[in-house]
Parts: C-alpha cells; sequence; structure tokens
C-alpha cells in the first residue's frame, strides 16, 4: 500500500500545472531506499520525457519527509536546491552555480555539488539525500561514470559516519548508460514510460476537448512529455511529428542512406539485434534517444515502476529492443513516405 505523502505539483504545459499522479511502485521504492539507503548510486535511464525528472522531484519531498537532508541537482532546468541545514555551505555552492552562463557550464560544476555533499557530513548530518537529474547529456560519458564513481566514493568512503544515503542520478536512454555500466559503480536501473491505467489518469486531468484516449496511447505510449506535446500543439498529431523529425534530425539523407533498415525497425524494433543490422545505425538511433536497446527482462524487480510489456507492437515495442515513443516510429515513416512519393 502506498504511504500518504504530499503530491508535488508540476507544470505539464504553459499555464497548466497538475498534480503528480501513478507511479504508485516507485513511490514505494523511494520508500524502501529512504529506509535503507543505496548500496550503490541508483543510475535510472528510460526513455526521454518519461516522467524521470518528476519522480525524482516527488522522490525529493518524499525523502524531506523521512528526516534527510537533501541535494537536488539539474543543469538542464538550471536548478539547485540544498535543504542541508547549513546556510553558510549551501550559499557557497549556490553563489558559485549562479556566475554560471549556461547549462554546460553548470553542469560541469556538478563536483561543486559532490563537495557540499561531503561537506554536509562532515558538519554532522547523518541522513543524506543527493539527486543528480539530466546532467550526462553535457558531459562526455567517461566523465559521466566518473561523476556515479564519486558517488559510489561517498557512499563507501565517507570522510565521516553517517546513517544513511540515498543517491539517485536519472540520465536518459544513450551512451553514458553503457559507459557507466562497464565499469559497474552504480546500480543501473530502468524506467518505462506509464502504465496505461496511471497515464488514463493524467488523461483525464486534461482540461478541454481531446482525442480520444485510445488514439492518444496510440502515438504517446504513454510517454507523458509526448502527451503535454500534443495538448500544446492543440492535438494536432502533424504538427508534432514535424517537430520530432527537426529535433531528432531525421534529415532525407540520413533516412535515405539507412531506407532498407530502417523500414525494417519500423516494423519491427527487434531487427536492430539482427546479426547483420549495421552497428553504425544502430548506435546513432540509441544516440539520438529514439530506440532503447537490449531491453531488460520485464521481471518487475528489475525496474522503476512498472516494466513495459514483453510485446507491443501497436506501439513499437519488440522483446529486445523497442522505439523510446511511438511518434518517434511516425516520423521515421513520414519521412520514408516521402521519399517514395519523390
Amino acid at each position: 500500500m502506498v504511504q500518504v505523502m504530499r503530491r508535488i505539483r508540476l507544470g505539464f504545459a504553459p499555464g497548466l500545472e497538475l498534480e503528480f499522479v501513478d507511479r504508485d511502485k516507485a513511490i514505494q521504492q523511494i520508500y524502501e531506499f529512504s529506509k535503507k539507503g543505496t548500496r550503490f548510486p541508483v543510475v535510472i535511464y528510460g526513455p526521454e520525457g518519461c516522467g524521470k525528472t518528476s519522480l525524482l522531484l516527488q522522490a525529493v519531498e518524499i525523502l524531506r519527509e523521512q528526516g534527510y537532508s537533501v541535494i537536488y541537482f539539474n543543469p538542464l532546468r538550471r536548478r539547485f536546491e540544498a535543504e542541508v541545514g547549513i546556510e553558510s555551505v549551501r550559499q557557497r555552492v549556490l553563489n558559485r552555480l549562479k556566475q554560471v552562463l549556461n547549462e554546460y557550464e553548470f553542469a560541469r560544476l556538478i563536483w561543486s555539488v559532490m563537495d557540499l555533499a561531503i561537506e554536509v557530513l562532515k558538519h554532522g548530518r547523518k541522513r543524506l539525500a543527493i539527486v543528480i537529474d539530466d546532467a550526462f547529456q553535457y558531459l562526455d560519458p567517461r566523465e559521466a561514470a566518473t561523476i556515479v564513481k564519486g558517488l559510489l566514493e561517498i557512499i563507501e568512503h565517507p570522510e565521516e559516519s553517517y546513517e544513511k544515503i540515498v543517491a539517485l542520478v536519472a540520465t536518459s536512454e544513450g551512451v553514458s548508460r553503457f559507459e557507466i555500466g562497464r565499469h559497474r559503480w552504480g546500480e543501473l536501473t530502468p524506467m518505462w514510460n506509464m502504465s496505461r491505467k496511471g497515464f488514463e489518469e493524467l488523461y483525464e486531468r486534461i482540461p478541454g476537448s481531446k482525442p480520444s484516449f485510445e488514439d492518444v496511447w496510440r502515438f504517446t505510449g504513454g510517454n507523458p512529455y509526448m502527451l503535454s506535446l500534443l495538448y500544446r500543439y492543440s492535438w494536432r498529431v502533424d504538427a508534432v511529428i514535424s517537430v520530432i523529425v527537426s529535433e531528432k534530425g531525421l534529415t532525407r539523407w540520413f533516412v535515405d542512406l539507412w531506407r532498407e533498415w530502417l523500414e525494417k525497425v519500423v516494423e519491427d524494433p527487434d531487427t536492430v539485434s539482427d546479426l547483420k543490422f549495421p552497428h553504425s545505425l544502430r548506435d546513432e538511433l540509441v544516440r539520438r534517444n529514439l530506440i532503447v536497446h537490449h531491453l531488460r527482462v520485464r521481471d518487475p524487480e528489475l525496474w522503476i515502476d512498472e516494466p513495459p510489456p514483453e510485446r507491443d507492437p501497436e506501439i513499437g515495442i519488440g522483446k529486445e529492443n523497442a522505439w523510446q515513443v511511438p511518434l518517434y516510429r511516425e516520423a521515421v515513416r513520414r519521412v520514408l513516405a516521402e521519399l517514395k512519393s519523390s
């Protein structure tokens, strides 16, 4: 049973805030982390826009309620919070972060956040939570892995004794995941888009007229960011696909170069695991966050929240590989169609 807690409100779209919904199993997992601490940094990875940031912000609230000093850092949103009870230390780091000019520089000051964590322990705080969100896209994969190692060092070899440490890190599906996993410095744990039931609850909270839930599910596969994008573009699927084509660099040149293989991946994402599938294309699809390669077995204990189904061709999920979002598949399909008609 999910424990009673304050559910945070999140910006869903300009002018619209919605309460955090669903993710009941994930919430229970956060409570378990708070009870025991984390033996290794927990590195949560999954599709872009699947709700990792929302979950971590809710986790911050839970950990505060459980008596933790909490440090939260998100370069993408230029957000730094530290409720550590040591104002002078917090202010010193905050002043340094205020001097940076862009998200890339902000991310590179992540070591200042690590220094803050060490300082907090020196001041006798016994329960510490370090939550780092969406920092790795600005870092070289090797540097990202080193950050995880740094968190592990704080857990394993602290300068001061402590009761519990919770270290949570989130990253989008991509190359940093493989670099981190190669060193075994963190506990890589996948997270997927929202379950059908939870996603329908989120859909129902959106005001105004909207397409049927079945249509929205078919295009988003439970991805809350794609839902917000559809809402912002007045439910115009073609407009959202145009945005995706541009943002993902799905140029006619790129799609034409790999036309034969992309036609197969559109029909079945498990084609990516074919022994003849070009590794360079596979790596590019992963780098662009279009597909998730080598999905973990669907054992619920090995996932944050609920795992995806074993297969679901309608929304582009195979046994070993999946399109991060069905609309990504539709974007590739559109460019393929344009090439055929030209």
